[in-house]
């Protein structure tokens, strides 16, 4: 049974994760998420069912629009791929809890952000808006341990990025100020804090590699969205793993 389950899952993890492209890609530009339909951005082509498959799709059409030929960017089937992946991986970390409900709530935020940023430096203010109210009611329901500690987190995810960009004259952005404060009531203050470590390790590790490879350019600003993605769903899943190991390694 947990194999049928875990195959459902996946399936509808990749079907949102589908439809969290077209949001992520849609909303920062002002666009409807219903219509016009899905299109080659190229040279226009409106797709038809089977060129809508999700990663199957793309597969089958060698990465290329059937009309013009023009490359299809891979983003679109890794997007959906991983959210599949990340989907299925819930349960099997965290076991089958009512936490798993909170886990793919946030696993959709977190997707939709990842590529907002990615292609427009932009976390929407809409789609946070839209996950707010839902974050609320699951952690009214599912509560962390001190319930408090919710409130708490999205106090200190707040007021630690604000208070960053401040001080950076600008260096954070707006998006992620509210972000993490939609984050901490998820995370809490302990994982919120742990969530953005990881992200700016990841984001300095990343930054330098890519100086060094001439792949980012010096004084140019790289969204850092993706890694707080990143570095929430590393907090999320093993934060108290990652903690374990920190402490036994230096103390």
């Amino acid at each position: 049974m947990t194999l049928i389950y875990s195959s459902i899952i996946l399936i509808y993890g990749i079907i949102l994760g589908s439809f969290y492209n077209v949001v992520a890609l849609r909303i920062p530009a002002g666009e409807s998420i219903v219509k016009p339909r899905s299109h080659c951005p190229k040279c226009g082509h409106v797709l038809g069912a089977l060129e809508l498959i999700p990663v199957l799709s793309y597969i089958l059409q060698k990465g290329k629009c059937r009309s013009c030929k023009a490359p299809i960017s891979p983003l679109y089937a890794l997007v959906e791929l991983a959210t599949g992946l990340l989907f299925v991986s819930a349960p099997l970390v965290m076991g089958w809890t009512s936490e798993l409900f909170v886990a793919w709530t946030l696993i959709s935020l977190l997707v939709i952000v990842f590529v907002s940023d990615y292609k427009y430096m932009i976390i929407p203010d809409k789609v946070l808006l839209f996950f707010l109210p839902i974050f609320l009611i699951e952690r009214f329901f599912i509560p962390l341990a001190p319930w408090w500690d919710s409130l708490l987190g999205a106090a200190v995810g707040f007021g630690l990025l604000y208070l960053i960009a401040v001080i950076s004259k600008g260096g954070m952005g707006g998006g992620d100020i509210k972000l993490y404060g939609v984050l901490g009531l998820v995370l809490g203050v302990k994982m919120v804090l742990l969530s953005f470590f990881l992200a700016t390790l990841l984001g300095a590790l990343f930054g330098g590699i890519g100086l060094l490879a001439g792949k980012v350019e010096r004084g140019k600003p790289i969204p850092f969205g993706p890694f707080i993605c990143i570095g929430v769903l590393l907090a999320y899943f093993f934060g108290e793993n990652i903690l374990t190991w920190y402490f036994q390694l230096f103390f």
